[in-house]
């Protein structure tokens, strides 16, 4: 009668995977061993694979280990022939050795106790210890016997169950419904034979089998990371096209397996995440109640599939966002200055060119805000541009006189005018695409990146459009960071991940418009060639006007060094910039009767007039040259120190003194 109770299934399925295919297995796996272990098949086997792949080296190598294995062989065998005389003299000289030795032994005791009868006495006691092991065996041998079999197939078991896979009506019920769930070689290799590709599957009929450079490894509990081969005429990119396909064979959403183009070529590097993972929620942002940020050592943005916050220096990484409207690329930018604005030493600039308040919360940490569609906006931001290349300029000149290469956060602690700088232009195709000022902006951003990476200037441009007249494609080239959040073309996603991102596997088309809001595709972050990123969440409410960043933006207020600037100085600046002061009474008050450097001088004038806007942009170079045109002070270079002698500054200032009370009288 048939087993319809489902118990009875069950029982029945246990019964034959147990008692007949793990076993069965376990001796095909064991028989493989011991004949591959015996012949030279496992050398030809790797051959043939490396063959099919294509890989010569591989090839070479696997054929100088098949030479190295039959030499050995040959010795082995050998050493055979000679084997049984060497144990017969070995066997000899040993009984001889222990002889003599236990007949020494009874003479020593007979000697000691003065009876001739103890010389035997070290001999009877070695053949009774021999009598003895002789019962022991034939006392246990018995039972050896009987369990060797059950041993055997206990091996054989363990061996089959650990081999992996069995046919699907024994698997159990478990089993069948979430197959694949833990990632295996064996399933990797199963998925990749189903995929439907035809020179793959030529290949595997051929006899070609995956070879994998990092098997399948758990990563942090959140997924398996792996890198495998293909063979001749298959390409990393063909596997890419097929990811629907290939996770469906993982059993897993297509958001949840990534493969892309490995570092080695002809080689894939293989994500597979945990079902279900890409459904969770980003954690709560960690500096969102306390803790500062340092932006030389990195800021937050986000935790990647592998379960690991993504943290990234400012300083020398420019940074590029896009996608499609509504996905996140507004956060991702706040994420980003809230980080920077946790920094006590870092200025912020932003210039948001639409009319929308997603920065009007970070207003009192900002040293320039301006947002609006009006030309205004576009021309404070061009004004703003001009500046930073200046300063790069600056920058480059006072690292020259300081010695340094690039600017640190202990320079910048010691030099107010090296304070980290990161300026945000959010809906930057509006500016890129304005008439009058579009092509301007771009030269200036360019040139700012190819000479600002070592002055701790940092750009940001977020945007909804990857046309060359949203953001130049030079400036997507010279960026260090870029995200990309959904879009709907491979166009779209090279335009701002840079060309070839979607041949070799690095996909945001495949994230889902309104499903993956806040999940973007992250490149220049970390050592991988990508990740998929979730970002950090700033909570705002349009209706209510709430906004986290502003609970954030005040505490970072109390952190804020005092050179730093802001919006409550910046305001003071911009009364008082006309506000003229005597620069020779201010360096005799700085330099008091000490020589110092010109290069250490703008320094203590900001520290005299932190509210000075002439000061603001003064360094070492500049400042001679003012010496020189306007109070005819040359100064010596001395060693290219240019030391500022204090005695000729007071005596140019009485001079200057004199000449106006004569003008008085």
């Amino acid at each position: 009668m048939a087993a319809t109770h489902e118990r009875t299934r069950t029982t029945l399925r246990w019964a034959v995977r147990n008692g007949i295919v793990y076993i069965a297995t376990g001796m095909w796996v064991a028989a493989r061993r011991v004949w591959e272990a015996r012949t030279q098949s496992r050398y030809e086997r790797m051959m043939r694979q490396a063959e099919l792949a294509g890989d010569m080296q591989r090839l070479i190598d696997w054929e100088q280990r098949a030479e190295r294995a039959r030499a050995m062989r040959h010795k082995r065998r050998m050493d055979w022939i000679y084997a049984p005389f060497a144990l017969a003299r070995a066997v000899a000289v040993a009984a001889m050795t222990v002889t003599g030795m236990l007949l020494a032994l009874g003479i020593t005791l007979a000697v000691g106790y003065s009876d001739i009868s103890w010389v035997l006495a070290p001999l009877q006691a070695a053949v009774d210890l021999i009598a003895w092991v002789v019962w022991l065996v034939t006392v246990v041998w018995l039972p050896l016997m009987l369990a060797a079999p059950w041993l055997a197939l206990a091996v054989l078991w363990q061996l089959g169950r650990a081999h992996g896979r069995v046919p699907a009506w024994a698997a159990p019920v478990r089993s069948q419904e979430h197959e694949n769930v833990i990632v295996t070689p064996g399933g990797i290799a199963t998925a990749l034979a189903h995929l439907g590709i035809s020179k793959l599957n030529e290949a595997i009929k051929k006899g070609w089998e995956v070879e994998f450079l990092t098997p399948p490894v758990r990563v942090n509990n959140c997924g398996y990371h792996a890198v495998f081969s293909l063979p001749w005429g298959v390409t990393p990119t063909m596997i890419a096209d097929r990811r629907d396909v290939l996770a469906r064979n993982l059993m897993r959403a297509p958001l949840e397996v990534w493969p892309s183009a490995g570092e080695r070529a002809g080689y894939v590097d293989l994500w597979v995440a945990d079902p279900g993972s890409t459904e969770k929620p980003a954690p709560p942002y960690p500096l969102l109640n306390n803790g500062k940020a340092d932006v030389f050592a990195g800021i937050p943005l986000g935790v990647s599939q592998r379960g690991e916050i993504i943290a990234v220096a400012l300083p020398g990484a420019n940074l590029v966002y896009g996608g499609l409207m509504g996905q996140g690329k507004s956060n991702a930018a706040r994420v980003i200055m809230l980080g920077a604005a946790l920094d006590p030493l870092a200025e912020l600039w932003v210039f948001v060119f639409a009319n929308n308040g997603d920065f009007d919360a970070y207003r009192p940490r900002l040293a320039r805000y301006k947002r609006g569609i009006d030309d205004d906006v576009a021309a404070a931001a061009l004004t703003a541009l001009r500046e930073l290349y200046e300063k790069v300029a600056q920058r480059e000149a006072r690292l020259a006189e300081l010695g340094a290469k690039k600017v640190t956060r202990a320079l910048a602690e010691k030099h107010p005018e090296l304070r980290p700088l990161v300026a945000l232009f959010s809906e930057c195709h509006e500016l890129s695409g304005h008439e009058q000022f579009g092509k301007e902006a771009a030269d200036l951003v360019v040139q700012t990146m190819r000479r600002g990476r070592k002055t701790a200037i940092t750009l940001a441009f977020d945007t909804q459009s990857s046309r060359a007249d949203a953001i130049p494609p030079k400036i997507v080239e010279l960026v260090k960071i870029n995200a990309c959040f959904a879009v709907k073309s491979w166009r779209s996603n090279d335009g701002f991940l840079g060309d070839g991102s979607f041949q070799a596997g690095i996909r945001a088309s495949e994230l889902r418009p309104g499903k993956d809001v806040g999940t973007s595709l992250l490149t220049g972050a970390t050592e991988e060639r990508f990740e998929i990123l979730k970002w950090f969440y700033i909570e705002a409410d349009d209706d209510t006007g709430y906004d986290a960043a502003a609970e954030v933006i005040g505490r970072a207020m109390t952190y804020l060094d005092a050179h730093t600037p802001n919006a409550a100085i910046e305001a003071e600046v911009d009364e008082e910039v006309g506000e003229s002061r005597d620069l020779l009474d201010d360096l005799i008050a700085v330099l008091a009767d000490q020589r110092v450097p010109a290069a250490d001088v703008p320094a203590r004038l900001r520290d005299l007039a932190p509210r000075c806007g002439t000061y603001r942009g003064l360094n070492g170079v500049k400042l001679r040259e003012v010496l020189e045109r306007e109070y005819g002070i040359r100064v010596p270079s001395t060693g290219n120190r240019y030391p500022i002698d204090p005695i000729t500054v007071r005596a140019r200032a009485a001079e200057r003194d004199a000449a106006r009370r004569d003008d008085e009288e």
